[in-house]
């Protein structure tokens, strides 16, 4: 692998900004054939003459343009990097982007994420939802600084992470109240042939249902599949069907949407990562998060 000298590009983009060698060096306060020196040895590098004789001056060849306009870039970004740096307040809030997968409860969310909020430090969080493919591969890309998901991530995906895990809990159903109130005597059989609201077939979750329900010999009637956890709240507060949810945020969802209890399953067990390219994250945000104490419900 080829390293490049910043050095001697700084010398060739001067000569190149100022139209040669005399003015170059006046500009830079170092003589011209330290100047001259330094051109050779870049041309050496990159194996290309960057300048050609033009009468009694010299002119950039065709390389010499493609490098410059390189070099021109690269050093008029590093002046707006100091630029910006220079007028940067004390304390600025850091940036924090997280992908949160979409099936996970935005309360839940929240409540995973506060403890990067909670430093000493500013920290301004931006929340991306989508799927946990498009999502890893963001991280991949250094797009995003962790993921919120729920489930590890696999070895039949190409991306390298670690995963941290922030929490798990049980599963409590949840209904409008007088669907509540109908279905709560006899649960968990009550369930067989209700009307039921789920997650669809790629979340975790929903795998574990099915299994949960196909062990108890439970058949309930799917009213309605959604990768949005938050629509299928609302769909559920309609009376429509009842749905699951982790049982950490009953407090939550009983308080906010008024809805009423059906019953709890201990045995289904939702756990929730922070999936990260680092095992030892150092954004003090994401150590926030990943070091705050597991919550279980």
């Amino acid at each position: 692998m080829k390293w490049l000298n910043y050095n001697h590009l700084f010398y060739f983009w001067v000569v190149g900004r100022e139209g040669g060698v005399v003015r170059a060096s006046e500009e830079l306060m170092v003589s011209q054939p330290t100047i001259s020196n330094q051109l050779r040895e870049l041309e050496a590098a990159l194996g290309h003459r960057l300048f050609e004789r033009a009468g009694r001056g010299i002119r950039l060849t065709e390389a010499g343009r493609v490098a410059y306009n390189y070099a021109n870039q690269m050093f008029s970004l590093g002046q707006e990097m100091l630029n910006a740096l220079e007028h940067q307040p004390v304390g600025a809030a850091l940036r924090l982007i997280v992908g949160v997968l979409d099936v996970i409860p935005k309360p839940l969310a929240r409540r995973l994420l506060a403890p990067a909020l909670g430093g000493d430090q500013p920290v301004r969080l931006i929340c991306r939802e989508d799927k946990s493919d498009r999502l890893l591969a963001d991280l991949a890309a250094r797009r995003t600084d962790m993921v919120l998901s729920d489930a590890p991530i696999g070895t039949a995906v190409q991306v390298e992470g670690f995963n941290h895990l922030l929490g798990e809990s049980g599963v409590t159903f949840f209904a409008s109240p007088e669907m509540a109130s109908r279905y709560r005597r006899g649960f968990p059989k009550s369930l067989n042939g209700a009307p039921m609201l789920l997650p669809t077939d790629h979340t975790q979750v929903r795998r574990s249902l099915n299994q949960w329900f196909d062990a108890k010999r439970i058949h309930p009637v799917v009213a309605g599949e959604f990768d949005d956890s938050a629509l299928m709240f609302w769909f559920g507060r309609t009376g429509v069907g009842m749905f699951p949810a982790p049982t950490i945020m009953e407090a939550d969802i009983q308080r906010e949407m008024k809805l009423g209890l059906v019953g709890r399953v201990r045995d289904i067990r939702e756990r929730f990562y922070a999936i990260t390219l680092e095992e030892k994250p150092t954004h003090p945000g994401v150590v926030a998060i990943c070091g705050a104490a597991p919550h279980e419900g």
